[in-house]
């Protein structure tokens, strides 16, 4: 299993329930292994095999968790 790391930067998280919502979306998306949210930085840490997943679904279920990825 290849894995990959990808830091995004997520605009609209500003709390707790925020951070829980982008990781927990982002570890039951399939080949994502890691979510690490950090509110000051308004950032994620997501680690993926990119032979599973692929960035656009990333982006999407942050999009579908209520944020928006900053490209």
């Amino acid at each position: 299993m290849a894995v990959a790391e990808e830091k995004l930067r997520v605009q609209g998280m500003s709390c707790n329930h925020c951070k829980m919502a982008v990781e927990k979306a982002l570890k039951n998306t399939a080949g994502v292994s890691g979510a690490e949210v950090d509110l000051a930085a308004g950032s994620v840490l997501v680690t993926y095999d990119p032979g599973v997943v692929k960035h656009e679904k990333i982006v999407a279920a942050i999009d579908q968790a209520g944020y928006r990825v900053m490209e």
